[in-house]
């Protein structure tokens, strides 16, 4: 695991932020040689629908809907 100071942290959070998304590798965080806080890629769990704990929501649930679907809808088909 890589080790950072938190005034490197700060100063470049943005590539560390990158690196732990584009690797999966968590960073860690030191201040004074003390390990304080570590970096890590968040491992995203499946939404799922109230009490149905396996009725899942796929990705595109929230997207908008197509012109034809909207027209059809409104009753406007």
């Amino acid at each position: 695991m890589k080790s950072v100071t938190s005034t490197e942290a700060k100063a470049k959070l943005n590539a560390l932020l990158a690196q732990v998304e584009k690797t999966g590798v968590p960073v860690t965080i030191t201040t004074h040689g003390r390990a304080v806080a570590v970096l890590s890629p968040i491992t995203r769990r499946p939404r799922t629908f109230g009490q149905l704990r396996s009725l899942q929501i796929p990705d595109w649930f929230d997207e908008p809907l197509s012109e034809i679907e909207l027209s059809a809808w409104e009753g406007q088909e």
